[in-house]
Parts: structure tokens; C-alpha cells; sequence
């Protein structure tokens, strides 16, 4: 902006210059002009009237003293009209021209550089600076930003079908939009164009594995287990089996896994939630006092993650209702876990408690993440399910209890009963 101005003040200077500077010269030329037209005239007087005293010396009519003084006369008088001259120069270059067109010239100018910087300039945007950029996405729906984001992914893949970094990305966009089998086609394709290798088979295995319910079929197994022979660290596949591991309370089998990954030192994966994935899996595996402890106050880990987080957490207070206490044993598990109302329904966090502590509060926020880019933290509303399950596992089966809340708002407090009999 400093060298914006600097460069309107020199052309603004520059036309001012054009403007004075043949006014002042102009006004030396003709004082100049002036003074020279005088003195030719008194030289030719003075000449005229030396000769008209010669021609009268030659006829006798003066006598040569009477000659001398007049010359002398004249010659006084020249001085004395060439001196004068040169005062009344002197007055006039002190005396103030005319400024009168030059200082129009000089409002026109002025005038003129304003009117166009006002119409054709950022005069409004210095005006009324913006105090920050707006997001092309405000006033989006995340389902709209997501569908936005996919589209110009698919545009570019249209016109780019070669390009296989385009169709690797496009996948993992379909995976978190949901839409699973694009996902998994979009990873085909991606092999079609480079190869099968292990980076892509984890990522299939993973929209295969949403896509099935979250359960590993026999035919996601053979990929987990053709990846894992290419690659036994491959993150992709690592965390999918961490996560299920964990689902189905298989606590050290998912500690492994995502021990693994975090043992192969690679610089593209989240190592602080996996490490807070890994602290949830060794406190489930806790005996009867649960997965988690109760009382947040006294957790001074979980109370620096929490503020960390920005205050990321949702409180849910869990109860059972009357008809169903008698369902409940010292004994049973709960489990509760917390999922994004749009998009894929990955969980964000998870944690258990034992049944014999109940009514009780617990908080999850990006302490009890499950690994991976996706936390509580980056969610605006989630839906809360909560399982008290008489099997150890996480997937509700016959007996066990379960509960619901459709929305919560991060950030916010809510009550879950376990109100429903799985038959």
C-alpha cells in the first residue's frame, strides 16, 4: 500500500511539474523580451540624436565646446534611461504573475486523478477493510461442503483419468461422505492404474468393512491379509484392525496393531491419537472397574487433553430405566461410543464402564478418539449409543441392553437411558 502511494504522488508531482514549470519560464522569456526591446530603442534614440549634433557640428551651427557638452548630455541621459531600465526589471520579477490558469490546470488535475481512483480504484475496500477472509464455504451445511468437495474431485477425475493420485484422494472422499462402494471402486481403479500395492488394499478393506456393517467377512479378511503380506506396517490396514479389535474386546489385539504403527515411525499418521486410542484400550482392559474412570476431576491427563481440544466433550449421564433394572448385573459392560450425524459413521470416541457403577457421568472428547484424522473435536453434533453387553462385546446381541440419543451438540450435556432389550 506504501508503494502504491509513493507511486501516485510522483505523477501526481510530475504533472504539477508540466504545469509550472513553462508558466515560470514563459514569464523570463517575456521580461527578458522587454528589457531587450528598451534598450535597442534608447540605443537607437541616443544614436539619432548624436548624429543630428554632428550633422550641426559640420554646418557650424554649434561650436566644437558647445558640441562636447551636449554629447556629454546625451550620454548622461542613455546611463541614466539604461538604469532605469534595470530597476524596473527588478520590480517586475518581484512583481507575482498571474497564477491564474496554472492553478486551474492544477484543481483539474487534482480533480480528475480523485474522480477516476474513486470509480475505478479500491477506494471503498480501504474504505471499509474486510477484518478477515471469508470462507468459500460460509454458510455451508457440512453435507454441502462434502458434496461440493466430491464433485470437483469427480470433475477432475473426468477430465484426468489417468491421473491416480486424483482417484486415491477421490476414495478416501467417498469413505467420508459415506457413499462406500464408489469408495471401493474408486480404489480399483487407482490399482488398475498402479499396481496393487498395500497403501491402497488398506484403504479398500476399510469402505468394504463400513460398507459390510462393520464386520470383517471372510473376503475382507483375505485383503487384510494380502496387504499386511505386502506391507506387515501398513497404516490403513493396521488401523482398520485396531478398531475392530477394539469393538469386539479384543483390547490386546488392537494395542498391538496400533503399537505397530506407531513402532514404524512413519510421519503421516496422528500419532497423539493413536497413543490416546492405545490409553483407551489398556484402561478397558481393566477388570470389573471399567474402561474408564469415572471421576474426570481426578484425571489430570484427560483434563489437559479436554482443554487442549478447545472444550471439545459431551457429558452423558447413563441410567437404566425402571423396567429394565432387573436386566442388569454387577458383572455386565458398557460401552459407549459416540458417532458424526453426517457422513460415514465412524466413531469419534469410545469408552466402558463397568454396569455396577451406574447411574453414572462420563465425557468423551479426543482422549477416547479411536485413532485416525477423525475426532469429537472436529464434529458439530454427534449421536450417542450406548450397549451394556453380558458377551464383552461391543455389537449388541440377544440379552443385552441398549440406548440412544439421535443428536447432541458438542460441547453440550445429555441423558442416555438404556431403555431397549436386544432380542
Amino acid at each position: 500500500m506504501t508503494t502504491f502511494w509513493i507511486f501516485i504522488a510522483l505523477a501526481l508531482f510530475i504533472s504539477l511539474l508540466m504545469i509550472w514549470i513553462p508558466h515560470f519560464r514563459q514569464q523570463k522569456l517575456l521580461q527578458a523580451e522587454e528589457a531587450g526591446v528598451r534598450k535597442q530603442t534608447n540605443l537607437e534614440l541616443f544614436n539619432e540624436r548624436l548624429g543630428v549634433l554632428e550633422q550641426e557640428l559640420a554646418e557650424e551651427l554649434l561650436d566644437q565646446r558647445e558640441f562636447d557638452a551636449l554629447k556629454k548630455e546625451l550620454e548622461i541621459s542613455l546611463l541614466q534611461d539604461m538604469k532605469q531600465e534595470g530597476d524596473d526589471s527588478l520590480t517586475e520579477v518581484a512583481k507575482p504573475k498571474s497564477v491564474l490558469w496554472p492553478t486551474i490546470m492544477t484543481v483539474a488535475v487534482v480533480g480528475v486523478c480523485g474522480y477516476f481512483y474513486q470509480e475505478l480504484g479500491a477506494y471503498k475496500e480501504l474504505a471499509n477493510p474486510p477484518q478477515a477472509q471469508r470462507s468459500p464455504h460460509e454458510g455451508m451445511t457440512q453435507e454441502q461442503v462434502m458434496a461440493q468437495r466430491l464433485q470437483m474431485m469427480e470433475a477432475q477425475v473426468q477430465s484426468e483419468p489417468e491421473n491416480s493420485q486424483a482417484w486415491f484422494s477421490l476414495g478416501h472422499a467417498y469413505i467420508s461422505a459415506g457413499q462406500y462402494n464408489q469408495a471401493i471402486a474408486a480404489f480399483d481403479k487407482v490399482m488398475e492404474l498402479v499396481g496393487t500395492h498395500a497403501e491402497l488394499l488398506g484403504p479398500k478393506a476399510t469402505a468394504m468393512y463400513y460398507a459390510a456393517g462393520q464386520k470383517i467377512t471372510p473376503k475382507i479378511q483375505g485383503i487384510i491379509d494380502q496387504s499386511l503380506s505386502m506391507d506387515p506396517q501398513d497404516p490403513s490396514t493396521l488401523l482398520l484392525i485396531g478398531m475392530d479389535s477394539f469393538f469386539t474386546a479384543q483390547y490386546q489385539k488392537a494395542i498391538d496393531a496400533w503399537q505397530m504403527i506407531l513402532d514404524s515411525d512413519r510421519q503421516d499418521v496422528d500419532r497423539t491419537a493413536l497413543m490416546n486410542a492405545i490409553q483407551s484400550a489398556k484402561m478397558s482392559m481393566q477388570s470389573d472397574v471399567g474402561a474408564m474412570p469415572n471421576d474426570d476431576a481426578h484425571n489430570p491427563l484427560k483434563n489437559k487433553q479436554a482443554q487442549a481440544s478447545g472444550n471439545k466433550t459431551v457429558d452423558v449421564n447413563i441410567e437404566v430405566s425402571a423396567e429394565l433394572a432387573d436386566k442388569v448385573d454387577s458383572t455386565d459392560m458398557i460401552f459407549v461410543f459416540a458417532r458424526a450425524t453426517s457422513g460415514p459413521k465412524v466413531p469419534l470416541a469410545a469408552t466402558k464402564i463397568s454396569a455396577n457403577s451406574l447411574p453414572a457421568t462420563i465425557t468423551l472428547d479426543d482422549s477416547t478418539s479411536m485413532g485416525g484424522d477423525v475426532k469429537l473435536s472436529g464434529a458439530r453434533e454427534v449421536e450417542i449409543i450406548a450397549v451394556l453387553s453380558k458377551h464383552g462385546s461391543v455389537k449388541p446381541q440377544a440379552g443385552d441392553l441398549q440406548g440412544k440419543i439421535d443428536a447432541v451438540a458438542v460441547g453440550g450435556t445429555t441423558t442416555l437411558t438404556l431403555d431397549t432389550l436386544v432380542q
